[in-house]
């Protein structure tokens, strides 16, 4: 028979686990000083990135699973969005699997409670909702990245826009392609800005034009717009073209094609927003009839 102590230990370990949880995901991270130095360096790798040092709990686990388990495992990996974000594979790796863990362990703790206040379930029934909910889980990671990538090339795209404009001020007044590149990038202090100055900084130091440390940089992150404004740079630089205009204009039209997708998206939301009014008045109009037609059955 359940006891009142045994349901005060069961709410009790649920409880902390939650709080656990929550305290894991709110912890800042430490900053990683071998990333860092790692990202300021002139080689460009993947392998780096894949394991910068392993410092947090998770990393430790992405390394392990990345060298214990079959790459067959992983079915697709957003490298691309990693990228963009700076999540090392080891971090995405080790959410993945921390997160198919919690999906095998949240079932057995809900039978087991239920089980404890008298409602329990046959045993099947726990094991095939840990196996999907950790399936489920396991691909999460993937959705999450893939998603604030999304709202990342966004900003970028938009912020992007602004540095053009910068850059064809600076090109305007008679400053060279590479000062008028990096001064613009030191405008800013969002990240989009910081990220164009360290790249701009590490073009320098490997000797490298800046335009094809921007290309490079927009084929591994899959954003097109900085390719287009470095293919315009290289033009500048190499053959001495004046892109002042040509830069205002890609600016320009940067800013009308994000005007026009942020109005027909708000022109989707503004769509799916008069079905629930249309289900209100069905609604209505269902509680106006309902009387007559109950009196019209109840006298029949």
């Amino acid at each position: 028979m359940t006891t009142g102590l045994q349901l005060a230990l069961a709410a009790g370990a649920l409880l902390a686990l939650g709080l656990v949880l929550l305290v894991a995901r709110l912890m800042p991270a430490e900053p990683d000083l071998a990333d860092a130095l790692n990202r300021l360096t002139p080689s460009r790798g993947h392998a780096a990135a894949a394991d910068p040092g392993a410092t947090t709990g998770k990393e430790r686990i992405g390394v392990w699973a990345m060298r214990a388990l079959p790459s067959a495992l992983w079915v697709r990996t957003p490298k691309r969005e990693l990228a963009l974000l700076r999540i090392p594979l080891a971090r995405f790796y080790g959410d993945k699997i921390t997160f198919a863990f919690l999906g095998l362990l949240i079932p057995p703790l809900l039978a087991f409670f239920f089980d404890v206040i008298g409602l329990g379930f046959p045993i099947g029934i726990p094991a095939m909702a840990s196996v999907g909910l950790a399936c489920v889980m396991f691909f999460l990671p993937n959705y999450n990245a893939v998603d604030d990538a999304r709202r990342a090339r966004l900003e970028f795209s938009r912020a992007l826009g602004a540095y053009i404009d910068l850059v064809a001020l600076e090109r305007n007044s008679g400053i060279g392609v590479r000062q008028a590149m990096e001064s613009a990038a030191e405008v800013g202090d969002s990240w989009v800005f910081t990220r164009l100055s360290e790249e701009l900084s590490r073009s320098r130091w490997s000797g490298l034009p800046p335009w094809d440390a921007l290309h490079a940089l927009s084929e591994e992150l899959g954003l097109p717009e900085l390719d287009d404004f470095a293919d315009i740079m290289r033009l500048s630089g190499e053959e001495g073209a004046a892109v002042y205009k040509t830069l205002r204009a890609r600016s320009a039209a940067m800013r009308a094609a994000m005007l026009n997708d942020e109005i027909a998206e708000a022109n989707a939301i503004g769509e799916r927003m008069t079905i629930p009014g249309s289900l209100l008045g069905v609604i209505f109009m269902a509680l106006l009839v309902a009387p007559s037609l109950l009196r019209m059955f109840s006298n029949t």
